[in-house]
């Protein structure tokens, strides 16, 4: 029994000590000292940054990829019937990258083809770019956070060293806390932030591609509506 009394203590006492020792985030952050408050700080607006831009465009992409699918059958027989008005009406109704590049073609209608192609890809161009409004700052996010991030490592260290130069190598590691956390908490939080940009640029370019492939495709089927004999 008193075996048995002494293992139930033992146990007692050691979840106690893990309760003890168990820390919160935000306990993590604030003892790693005032670079590592800063730093991670730092690091918290750039993930609001780039969640912000990543919902806004995925909101934006998403809105530019709805058309309807008898749109362009719509626009060939307004083309086909010579009712250029209608068409272009059409296309001022539909709020989207092909209405608007489809507009373009048709108020080109009578000019040499190669003009109208020019003008469906230059408002083409202007499209893309359109889609593509802020989606390098994610990118920069991706790269700089992890950067950041190590920075605070290299900070956390020289405060670690520097404290064991101070006491002549003799430091405890109580003291030498402060430098460790910092280390640890601003490598771990750069790269959280890091790979949720880079997942949501990639997510966000391959959604673009697939609208810009939409574009594309309408653009040459419009193009081959003006070469079809009338």
């Amino acid at each position: 029994m008193i075996i048995f009394q002494d293992l139930e203590e033992g146990a007692d006492i050691a979840a106690a000590i893990s309760e003890e020792k168990t820390l919160s985030v935000i306990d993590l952050i604030v003892n790693g000292g005032t670079g590592s408050v800063v730093i991670i700080m730092v690091l918290f607006v750039l993930l609001f940054v780039a969640l912000y831009i990543y919902f806004e465009r995925i909101f934006a992409i998403k809105a530019a990829s709805k058309i309807d699918k008898n749109f362009m059958n719509q626009i060939r027989d307004h083309v086909m019937n010579g009712k250029l008005d209608a068409a272009k009406i059409l296309c001022a109704q539909t709020d989207s990258p092909v209405a608007r590049l489809t507009e373009k073609g048709v108020s080109r209608i009578g000019k040499p083809l190669d003009d109208i192609n020019t003008a469906i890809e230059n408002a083409g161009t202007l499209e893309v770019y359109k889609l593509e409004k802020n989606v390098s700052v994610l990118a920069t996010v991706a790269g700089a956070a992890p950067m950041i991030g190590f920075l605070g490592t290299v900070i956390g260290m020289i405060l670690a060293f520097h404290e064991m130069a101070s006491s002549g190598g003799q430091a405890e590691m109580g003291s030498l806390a402060s430098g460790i956390y910092t280390a640890m908490t601003t490598t771990v939080a750069g790269l959280v932030v890091g790979i949720i940009a880079y997942i949501g640029y990639n997510h966000l370019v391959n959604r673009t591609d697939k609208v810009v492939h939409k574009m594309e495709a309408n653009a040459v089927e419009f193009l081959d509506l003006l070469n079809e004999p009338i």
